[in-house]
């Protein structure tokens, strides 16, 4: 007998129990409701990631609004976290500094246009950096007070974390692992930089090289096209492994800011052993009107935990 045949009588020796029991589950838990009593929104979080109701609801201060709802809308609507929370003497400073550092930014670049040297071009550049700098330390700025009556708060460690590498952790009080994130994406961060430098430097060697009448002798165009490939793929590489450990840090402020208040006892204990599957209707899948059969069983594992 062929392998293929070997595993598909497997298969239907596996099946033939299944045959003749019933699904053993009870009807309340496929018509359970699991939103929290507490949530005045009414729903699970995750039916809508984001709302314009809520959104404005919680920037006129008619509902409260999800963190996570007003950063995302706040990305946008900058400044309207700072409305959110009160804080309204905060919004000179932001749309003041957003227009000072921008309308500075294109100044200079306007006189670097006009020959006036590329120090302009330098400065412009910081000017838009400045601008950068502005818009990120708003969104931190709301996020960091916005106010709910929750000691530990999964969105905001999420949040800290995108748009600080580590704050999360520091959030939770896990201050060991900033080091170790930092450690990672800091090598894939040097990684990027040498093999980007390597590639740039093969590709102006490739194209010297490959150039009609070119007197280079120091490799073949060839040779210096697989290298500028190699580094190339490299340098991709290094960057899906830089974004990989960011989103691996977001990812560990999330799910371990849910965990601090979790209540795990030292008395842990699972108990595995054989068990009769009975036919007894309270348990059978829709409840007794659906239950089909009679004086059936069938043979299975208990699974018995405590903690």
């Amino acid at each position: 007998m062929r392998r293929p045949a070997y595993i598909i009588v497997f298969l239907l020796l596996m099946l033939l129990p299944s045959l003749r029991s019933r699904a053993q589950f009870k009807e309340e838990a496929f018509t359970q409701q699991y939103n929290d009593d507490v949530d005045s929104l009414g729903r699970d979080t995750t039916d809508v990631l984001f709302s314009f109701k809520e959104y404005f609801g919680g920037v006129f201060h008619k509902r409260n609004s999800r963190i996570g709802v007003m950063f995302a809308g706040s990305t946008v609507f900058l400044g309207f976290e700072q409305i959110q929370n009160k804080q309204y003497w905060k919004l000179p400073i932001v749309y003041g500094g957003l227009a000072a550092t921008t309308g500075a930014g294109f100044y200079f670049r306007n006189q670097w246009k006009q020959g006036a040297g590329d120090q302009y071009l330098k400065y412009s550049q910081w000017c838009f950096w400045g601008t950068g700098l502005v818009y990120w330390g708003t969104l931190m700025d709301g996020v960091v007070n916005y106010k709910r009556n929750v000691p530990n708060q999964a969105g905001k460690a999420t949040l800290y974390s995108i748009l600080l590498p580590g704050l999360g952790q520091a959030y939770n009080g896990e201050y060991w692992k900033i080091p170790i994130y930092y450690g990672l994406m800091g090598g894939a961060a040097h990684y990027f930089i040498v093999n980007n430098r390597n590639y740039q430097r093969y590709r102006m060697l490739y194209n010297e090289l490959s150039a009609e009448g070119s007197t280079l002798t120091i490799m073949s165009p060839d040779g210096a096209k697989s290298y500028r490939d190699i580094f190339r793929r490299y340098r991709d590489y290094s960057a899906v492994a830089f974004v990989a450990f960011y989103l691996l840090q977001v990812i560990d402020a999330n799910v371990f800011s849910y965990m601090r208040d979790f209540d795990l006892s030292d008395d842990i204990a699972m108990n595995v052993g054989p068990a009769v599957i009975t036919d007894t209707p309270a348990f059978a899948y829709g409840g007794p009107s659906s239950y089909m059969g009679s004086g059936t069983t069938g043979v299975g594992l208990r699974l018995g935990l405590r903690f």
